[in-house]
């Protein structure tokens, strides 16, 4: 029997050589080219561990493929302009609504609409420009303090951010050597960034809020006095209802759609407050028309 086993184990044994042998040679024509269809038994034949554990690190340390910076000052630039909008439609079409329900006369419209739409759109500028010029001093404010603690304490910072990082359930080791890391990095940005919650390089502007604000509230007010203006008079006021409404919801949407919530919800709003704005200031008109007064 044991004569047997020698003889099989050579007879094996020049199979085994020929399976494994041309493998090497034949690996840098067909690994590059042919990746796909190597199959199982490449894999098994030749395991490759070691690159399949590395390549995970590199994705993460890859650059994000689009840019980071004036992230803020964009969204608050568009967050202003819809806001903007909403209240030229509300408000002008409020306005001539109200008077139309008044008189029927043109010119007093007209009047009140033009005079509505410019002074709305001059109150929302400096509004979004006095908000935003408190928020950007207040974020200054809040740099250049860090940034004196971090000359003047350096130690007694780094102390705070690893605090920062074991409050957030890290353990204090992992705390004390991922602040280490990061002031190592950028002392400032790793900061403002874990307590503060301010990117330096996305401070909002004041004027770009300011002009978004403007431009929207004048396009915004532009469509309310078409609606009261260009239907006969007859059927003005409906056709403002109808048109001021279906604005509304629209503006409605864009904004859920920026902040990421219920579109349908945030239409409802704007249109039942629109609807109630209109309704009230037809009334008043009516009221003063039918007096006397107007």
């Amino acid at each position: 029997m044991t004569g047997s086993m020698i003889a099989r184990r050579q007879k094996e044994q020049p199979h085994i050589t020929a399976v494994h042998e041309p493998r090497p040679a034949a690996r840098p024509h067909t690994d590059h080219a042919s990746t796909p269809s190597a199959g199982p038994s490449a894999t098994a034949a030749h395991p490759r561990p070691t690159t399949q554990r590395h390549a995970a690190p590199d994705d993460h340390d890859r650059p994000e493929p689009h840019p980071r910076g004036n992230l803020a000052q964009r969204l608050n630039s568009l967050r202003a302009g819809v806001l903007g909008a909403n209240d030229g439609i509300v408000s002008t079409a409020a306005v001539v609504v109200g008077v139309a329900g008044a008189t029927a006369s043109t010119g007093p419209i007209l009047t009140a609409g033009l005079a509505a739409a410019v002074g709305g759109a001059v109150s929302m500028a400096l509004g979004e420009y006095v908000s935003v010029s408190s928020q950007r001093d207040s974020e200054r404010s809040h740099i250049e303090r860090e940034r004196r603690a971090l000359a003047t304490d350096p130690a007694g910072e780094l102390a705070q951010l690893a605090a920062v990082y074991e409050g957030r359930g890290i353990s204090p080791a992992t705390a004390r050597r991922v602040a280490e890391e990061l002031t190592a990095r950028d002392a400032l940005d790793a900061h403002l960034r874990a307590k503060l919650n301010i990117d330096q390089d996305d401070v909002a502007s004041p004027w770009h809020a300011a002009l978004a604000s403007a431009v929207a509230f004048t396009v915004g007010a532009v469509l309310p006095l078409l609606a009261i203006l260009l239907p006969p008079a007859g059927v003005r006021v409906p056709v403002a209802f109808l048109v001021t409404l279906a604005a509304l919801a629209l503006t409605g949407a864009v904004a859920a759609w920026i902040g990421g919530g219920s579109k349908l919800r945030a239409a409802t709003r704007v249109v039942v407050g629109g609807a109630v704005a209109l309704a009230a200031t037809f009334l008043v008109g009516s009221a003063l028309g039918s007096a006397g007064i107007i």
